[in-house]
């Protein structure tokens, strides 16, 4: 039994429409579900990805206006940087020339553990990150060709999350122990430490870096921050293994949920951020055709019969093509 790298990372956005701006137009990611947050039905629940929203693709953002006047406080307990995947060198000095063009504010090519990345911030502050990652890793998604972005200079995917925790090793026995991780090399970094993990096929997608910081404050979650990270199952058989691992380790696993499009089992790490296992399938494209994704408000079923309620109580965005070609 083991994890095949990240599936997912959820973050928190207070503009729906222009997070849709700025995920398909200027990143050229496609906007693969058009939904609602489950448990808070008031909020949209928008997914990004490659062009079919493939798992291990896809950043996914609670629209939560609520936090419009907080934005997120960084700190301990949180995943306070996402990395994306693009193929290579070249693709960095294209994605430099395109940050300095529309404005988005970004610092240079740097070395990242041995790997060229360009950092960057989304228009809410969160910390994100291209990484020239090579051939090896998870393999990698389709870039969307419905966005002005080339095919060879696309977002492929999910790369790593860099977690902030206080202490180092209560994360690393969870990583390690209870979902499997390989721990390998670290360094220092700032006065604290870094160590990266490992899982599965190893490599870009399947990369966890933890931060200790004993002296950071609290984090504290608001816009341009990110909710959660969500690891894969390749199967409910599997999945449901994972749940009674984890509760076995102490670790308060929620039992299995089913989200239409994957089931999910969520549990807090000892540092404070919540995980999250999620199966890859069925995906999006179980209640839509592949070639209008994300274009109309989706509802699992257990939902549709609220659907001109939940619509009335949102406020219209457009969909990831109209954005994209607007």
């Amino acid at each position: 039994m083991q994890l095949g790298g990240i599936h997912h990372v959820t973050a928190v956005t207070t503009e729906a429409a222009a997070n849709v701006a700025f995920y398909t137009q200027a990143l050229g990611m496609r906007l693969v579900k058009k939904t609602v947050n489950q448990d808070d039905t008031s909020a949209y629940h928008l997914f990004y990805g490659d062009e079919l929203g493939n798992p291990g693709t896809e950043v996914t953002f609670f629209d939560w206006p609520q936090f419009r006047i907080a934005p997120n406080h960084p700190g301990a307990g949180e995943v306070s940087e996402t990395v994306l995947r693009v193929p290579d060198r070249a693709a960095l000095d294209w994605w430099t020339r395109r940050f300095t063009d529309i404005g988005v504010d970004h610092g240079d090519i740097e070395d990242h553990d041995g790997r060229p990345t360009l950092p960057f911030t989304d228009p809410e502050g969160q910390r994100l990150r291209l990484l020239a990652d090579g051939e090896d890793g998870v393999p990698s998604g389709t870039p969307w060709d419905g966005s002005d972005v080339p095919r060879e200079s696309g977002i492929t995917g999910l790369g790593a999350v860099e977690l902030t925790v206080r202490e180092l090793e209560p994360t690393a026995w969870v990583l390690t122990e209870a979902l499997g991780f390989l721990r390998m090399d670290g360094r220092a970094e700032d006065g604290g430490r870094v160590a990266v993990f490992e899982v599965g096929p190893g490599g870009p997608g399947a990369e966890v870096q933890v931060v200790e910081r004993p002296d950071a404050p609290d984090a504290h979650l608001g816009r341009g921050g990110v909710h959660h990270v969500a690891f894969r199952a390749p199967d409910d058989e599997e999945h449901a293994a994972w749940g009674k691992k984890l509760r076995a380790h102490g670790l308060g696993a929620t039992p299995v949920i089913d989200r239409f499009y994957f089931r999910s089992i969520y549990f807090r790490e000892p540092g404070g951020i919540l995980f999250e296992i999620a199966t890859d399938g069925p995906g999006f494209a179980t209640d839509e055709d592949a070639e209008h994704l994300g274009e109309r408000l989706s509802l699992p079923p257990f939902l549709e019969d609220r659907r001109a309620e939940i619509e009335a109580g949102l406020k219209p965005v457009p969909s990831g093509r109209s954005a994209a070609t607007s």
